[in-house]
């Protein structure tokens, strides 16, 4: 069978002439080729023996690129981020979604998403397809502190980083997690507190307290919490009367807060919520018993939704402590980070600031959530 030859000389052979700029260096690189061969065989032979010599690198011809540089190659591989997202309980959840999803897209990484709907078996289970699918990062936002040592170590023996997002877990084994992006909780809670020694400096106690916390087990629910009780413990008559869960949510907010109101017969001075969503249901379930919130008892809340500077504009709610949901960029550039070899502190904290009534009609269109 007749040889292929190369792609110039099939060119030649189907009469496409080549340009004679291209057939003079072609002409001049096959000679200064051949010079060099019979100078190296002629070294060689004085040395007495032959041995075999490397030619020098010869650049592709520029008509017939040989390969495509493994190095673009790389780069125009996609990093694959696996999250899984608790769920969408809040207006604050939602925002939180949105900003990974954008933040994702803006740095081009590829975005597995998934939402455990408040389900920590679901969570799981998707950090396991994860692992499957050989990610190249994992995040997660767990809907509980306790019971990831099990999953994070199949993680990390798959040789695949952890980044938290959001909230914390518990575990005895720190390295299974590479950082932890999210608020200060207990900083939150302190800060809840110290707005109410403030706000209620000049007033007589006995002061009482109502407080609707978040999904129970849940980092920030037990953190603001505590970070609340530090603070007020300075004065024996600031006393939390009723505490329930409420699960961060309007709805629960509502019931549960109906509840304490129907137990102390409307004597709440103070309910401290743990997110803005709990406190938009109090709100309502205060407004219905014939109270007046913001005034008759006051309200201080966390997060910092559109809608809950629009009630502490009509006076409704007086103090709202900042969360800010707007992890998505700093995820995304954590992810390069660790992809790229480089190390992060163990611990990543937003700006967060506090708000009061005086601030919150000069804020509200500042809100992007």
């Amino acid at each position: 069978m007749e040889g292929t030859g190369n792609r110039s000389e099939i060119r030649e052979r189907e009469g496409i002439a080549l340009p004679r700029s291209i057939r003079r260096i072609r002409a001049g690189i096959r000679l200064r080729l051949l010079l060099l061969a019979c100078l190296m065989f002629l070294a060689s032979c004085e040395q007495g023996a032959v041995t075999p010599q490397a030619l020098p690198d010869v650049p592709d011809d520029p008509l017939f690129p040989a390969t495509v540089s493994t190095d673009v190659a790389a780069e125009k591989r996609k990093i694959v981020l696996g999250f899984s997202q608790l769920g969408s309980e809040s207006d604050w959840r939602n925002a939180n979604t949105r900003s990974i999803q954008e933040a994702a897209k803006e740095a081009g990484i590829e975005l597995l998403f998934d939402n455990a709907e408040q389900s920590q078996e679901k969570q799981i289970e998707a950090i396991r397809r994860f692992i499957a699918q050989k990610v190249d990062v994992i995040a997660f936002a767990p809907v509980i502190e306790t019971g990831w040592e099990h999953i994070l170590t199949e993680a990390k023996q798959a040789g695949i980083p952890v980044i938290l997002s959001d909230r914390a877990v518990q575990i005895s084994d720190p390295s299974l997690y590479v950082t932890f992006i999210g608020a200060d909780f207990y900083e939150e809670g302190r800060k809840a507190g110290k707005y109410l020694l403030d706000k209620m400096r000049n007033t007589a106690g006995p002061i009482v307290i109502a407080e609707l916390e978040g999904t129970e087990g849940s980092s920030p629910s037990i953190d603001r919490g505590r970070g609340f009780r530090d603070v007020i413990g300075e004065r024996a008559d600031m006393t939390i009367a009723y505490s329930a869960p409420a699960d961060f949510t309007v709805e629960l907010g509502k019931e549960v807060m109906r509840r304490f109101l129907l137990e102390s017969d409307g004597s709440i001075d103070v309910l401290f919520a743990h997110n803005d969503d709990m406190a938009l249901g109090a709100i309502e379930a205060i407004e219905e018993f014939g109270l007046r919130p913001g005034k008759d008892i006051v309200i201080i809340s966390v997060d910092g939704t559109r809608k809950a500077f629009e009630k502490m504009v009509e006076g409704k709610i007086n103090c709202i402590v900042e969360c800010n949901p707007l992890l998505g960029p700093i995820l995304m550039q954590a992810v390069r980070e660790i992809t790229e070899g480089r190390t992060l502190p163990k611990r990543i904290v937003p700006p967060e600031s506090v708000f009061t009534e005086v601030l919150a009609e000069m804020e509200v269109a500042n809100r992007q959530y």
